[in-house]
C-alpha cells in the first residue's frame, strides 16, 4: 500500500506510527517496516566496521557468536507464544487460502524474523490467516501416521464402530426412557474405547500428527512474511 506524501508524518514518532499501524490492521506494513529497519541497521554497522581498523579475530568471533545466539533466542522465543490466542470461530468459517500463492507464496515471501516481537506478531497473525491450512495438514499427517501404524487404524475403526453400535442400540431399545441403563452403558463404552485406543496405540498416531503439525505451523508462521489479506491484481487479463 502506498501512502501519499505528507510533511506532517515527519513529526510522528516511530512508536506512535507503529502503534497506529497495529491498531489499524496494517500488520503487513509493520512487518515490512521492521524488516527494513533491521536490514538498514545491519548494513550501516557492516559499513562502519569495514571503514574502521580491522578487528582482532577474537572480536569478530564474538560478534559472530552474538549474532548466532540472537537468532537462536528469536527462534526459542517463538516457543513461548500461544499461536491460538487470537483464533475465533470466524477464522474457521471462511474460505481456505490458496495453497500455492496464499499459503506457500513466492521465494521472497519468507524471511528470518528480525526481532522477538516480529516473530510473535507473525505467529499469531499467520495462524489466524492459515488456520484452515494447518488443520488440513494435521489431517494429512494423521493419515500418514495411520498408514505407518496399521494397528492404530484398526483401533480407530473399532472405536468408531463401537460408538455407532451404541447409538444404534440406544435407538432400537429406547435407552432415552431408561437414563440409568443408558448412563451405565455409556460409561462401559467409554472404558472400552479407552482400552482400544491404548492397546492399538491410537494416541501415538495422534501425538505424532500433532507434533509434526505444530512444528510445521510454528516454522511457517514465524518465517512467512505478512502479506495483504486481499492480494492486488498485477494486471488485467486481455
Amino acid at each position: 500500500m502506498a501512502f501519499s506524501a505528507n510533511p506532517l508524518a515527519l513529526s510522528v514518532p516511530d512508536p506512535t506510527f507503529e502503534s497506529w499501524l497495529r491498531d489499524s490492521g496494517y500488520l503487513e506494513i509493520l512487518d515490512q517496516r521492521t524488516s527494513d529497519f533491521h536490514r538498514i541497521s545491519a548494513a550501516t554497522t557492516t559499513t562502519v566496521s569495514n571503514s574502521a581498523a580491522p578487528d582482532p579475530p577474537s572480536v569478530a568471533t564474538g560478534f559472530f557468536l552474538s549474532n548466532v545466539l540472537n537468532h537462536i533466542g528469536i527462534l526459542l522465543s517463538v516457543l513461548t507464544v500461544n499461536p491460538f490466542s487470537k483464533l475465533t470461530n470466524q477464522d474457521f468459517s471462511g474460505d481456505t487460502p490458496a495453497w500455492t500463492l496464499g499459503f506457500i507464496g513466492y521465494s521472497d515471501s519468507y524471511s528470518f524474523p528480525s526481532s522477538r516481537s516480529q516473530a510473535r506478531m507473525r505467529v499469531t497473525e499467520n495462524n489466524k490467516r492459515y488456520c484452515r491450512n494447518y488443520f488440513t495438514l494435521f489431517i494429512v499427517f494423521f493419515a500418514c501416521s495411520l498408514y505407518q501404524l496399521p494397528i492404530a487404524l484398526v483401533g480407530l475403526v473399532l472405536s468408531l464402530a463401537l460408538w455407532d453400535l451404541f447409538a444404534y442400540c440406544g435407538k432400537r431399545w429406547g435407552f432415552d426412557n431408561h437414563p440409568v441403563s443408558r448412563e451405565c452403558l455409556l460409561r462401559l463404552v467409554q472404558c472400552a474405547t479407552a482400552v482400544i485406543i491404548f492397546v492399538c496405540s491410537v494416541q501415538t498416531a495422534v501425538l505424532y500428527a500433532l507434533g509434526v503439525t505444530y512444528a510445521v505451523m510454528m516454522l511457517h508462521a514465524s518465517f512467512r512474511k505478512l502479506t495483504p489479506v486481499k492480494q492486488p491484481t498485477k494486471g488485467k487479463q486481455k
